[in-house]
């Protein structure tokens, strides 16, 4: 997830925008960050922070949602995140910082509450998918291997281990990133492989890719299919993260555009695909039934490859995304600690590991809570609530900061496409979409954790300025 910094002075940019002037120093003498990322990287750095838990593990409770047309749902994700996504390119272009919504969230309305808002939202929604991901992982696809622990367990101690390997440190790189995500790729291609041989050999059954099963017609049909569409963009979320690239990345104006529409664009050509081979070759009871409903894919494919080894590379799907995520969140609670909107205690660093250990005590405490509240299809749908709500504010920032222009080029999206960006987020966050009141409330407890922070935090700022003050 995103980790909305403050944001820092603008770096200057070259007669065409190219901002790569990575020798230049930033006001109060501090070196800029190096813009290391060609193209290239930049676009496997976008398809990796997508693919991971979203398809491994909610395809299964998509299927439950709307039946054997489980492609449908994520079509239409993939319309919606396309929106959103150019929204995106045009703010990253136009403010190439790292600090994503909250940045733009501030220049457009200049309300630090809202700011907070956002990016406490941003941070809790990373949480609840890594805590999505933890779920995954104690379910079916550990099953392969053994079944002699409860699975909630299972799922807090994944979550500990986690925050151990953040507490001893974890040094992010993209070449890393680009070895990640081609494990992940690999057993999608796994799918995608089982699908064509089916299809070649005559097995499956097509008739259920529009089979539309959501207990009803009109109304509820139409709800039934948002209330899929809105789990399903849980699979979608990651190319928001990206943005916090923009000061590593050569051209960013350039290169951004390119990067997320293919990163969106491939995954989701992938995810549509998985979705339509899942639902020839198992019928939506028994992937809606599974925890690991991919698996089911391989056992019912016909083709000889070891279940254990495809739940092995499940394992490290979801491993990789729920790590990823708890870092980030920890990384954003010390961030907003040092910007003094979180009590300062949460930037307290480790001695030794250099690690902010409050903060990530603080967030890995929030994704066990997280996780004990739920189970993969509440969790999944709690981070797309939350991320739609950014979403929507993202899509009307950028009409508003059509106000502000700037000096050099960037891609602009026209009108049409925020403006239906923001109207589909904020349908598919609505009641409309038939999810559980489980999700609102688990989403309300957490805004109002952050909420109860921040007053804190403005009570004793406020009580140590008038304490400075009656003290001069």
């Amino acid at each position: 997830m995103s980790t909305p910094d403050t944001p820092a002075p603008a770096e200057p940019e070259g007669p065409k925008g190219h901002g790569d002037h990575e020798d230049r120093t930033k006001p109060g003498g501090e070196p800029p960050l190096k813009r290391a990322l060609g193209p290239k990287l930049l676009i496997l750095f976008v398809i990796g922070d997508i693919l991971g838990t979203g398809i491994y593990a909610t395809t299964g409770d998509v299927a439950g949602k709307v039946g054997g047309a489980l492609w449908l749902p994520f079509a239409i994700g993939f319309a919606v995140a396309l929106l959103t996504a150019a929204s995106y390119v045009e703010l990253v272009g136009k403010y190439p910082k790292a600090a994503g919504a909250a940045l733009y969230t501030q220049k457009a309305f200049k309300v630090p509450f809202l700011t907070f808002v956002v990016a406490f939202m941003v941070m809790c929604s990373g949480l609840s998918s890594a805590s999505a991901a933890a779920r995954a992982f104690s379910g079916d696809y550990l099953g392969e291997f053994t079944d002699a622990v409860p699975p909630t367990l299972i799922a807090i101690l994944f979550i500990l281990a986690l925050a151990a390997v953040n507490l001893r440190g974890v040094a992010e790189s993209v070449k890393a990133n680009v070895a990640l995500t081609l494990v992940e790729v690999s057993g999608l291609a796994v799918i995608l492989a089982i699908g064509a041989w089916a299809v070649f050999s005559g097995e499956g059954e097509p008739s259920r890719l529009t089979q539309i099963e959501t207990g009803g017609t009109g109304y509820a049909l139409l709800t039934g299919v948002l209330g899929a569409t809105a789990l399903g963009f849980f699979a979608f979320v990651g190319f928001e993260d990206s943005v916090n690239m923009a000061e590593e990345t050569k051209n960013p104006a350039r290169n951004f555009p390119r990067a997320i529409f293919i990163g969106v664009g491939v995954t989701g050509t992938i995810y549509v695909l998985v979705a339509l081979v899942s639902s020839l070759l198992v019928d939506s009871e028994t992937l809606s039934g599974s925890s690991g409903p991919l698996l089911e894919v391989v056992k019912a494919g016909g083709v000889d490859f070891p279940p254990k080894l495809f739940a092995l590379i499940a394992l490290f799907a979801v491993t990789n995304s729920a790590l990823i995520n708890i870092m980030m969140a920890s990384r954003l609670c010390y961030g907003m600690a040092n910007e003094r909107i979180l009590p300062p205690t949460m930037g307290k660093v480790l001695s030794g590991r250099r690690t902010p250990w409050v903060g990530i005590a603080f967030v890995s405490a929030l994704a066990i809570g997280l996780v004990s509240t739920g189970e993969i299809e509440g969790l999944g749908d709690t981070t797309s609530f939350l991320l739609l709500c950014v979403f929507a504010v993202v899509n009307i920032a950028v009409l508003v900061l059509r106000r502000d222009p700037v000096d050099h080029h960037h891609f602009r999206t026209p009108t049409a496409l925020p403006v239906l960006g923001a109207l589909t987020s904020l349908i598919l966050a609505s009641p409309l979409a038939d999810r559980g009141s489980d999700v609102y409330v688990r989403a309300g407890i957490l805004l109002l954790t952050g909420i109860g922070l921040w007053v804190l935090n403005r009570v004793v700022m406020t009580a140590r300025e008038k304490s400075g003050a009656d003290a001069s």
